[in-house]
């Protein structure tokens, strides 16, 4: 089954979730606000997809940072900023299989890769 991983009151999941819904795909969310990342789930999403990727850089959480973490920022860097403010993390993230995902929300991506 599809984990679908992100913040509930997210814009973007929700479109995701509607997209999901109206496509009739089962799917298992996972709020990381509620239930957090472990360490293990964050350094397999960096190594996969790269923190660049992973890091929502758009966001008010990295606005925030200090300009030395946002310059220096490297692999390890980036999961301990994840473990610690989860916010951080681009959504949505989809896991369709142990090692394919689909990071943000584009329709035509999803029906692509779940129709």
């Amino acid at each position: 089954m599809i984990t679908i991983f992100g913040i509930k009151n997210c814009d973007t999941m929700k479109k995701a979730f509607r997209w999901l819904d109206e496509n009739n795909i089962e799917y298992h969310f996972h709020d990381y606000k509620k239930a957090g990342i472990d360490e293990t789930m964050a350094k397999a999403w960096i190594d996969l997809l790269g923190w660049e990727n992973v890091i929502n850089k758009r966001g008010t959480t990295w606005r925030k940072l200090d300009d030395e973490v946002k310059n220096t920022i490297d692999n390890e860097k980036a999961v301990n900023i994840m473990l610690a403010q989860p916010s951080i993390i681009k959504r949505p993230l989809l896991r369709l299989k142990e090692s394919e995902y689909l990071l943000g929300f584009k329709s035509e991506e999803y029906a692509e890769k779940l129709l």
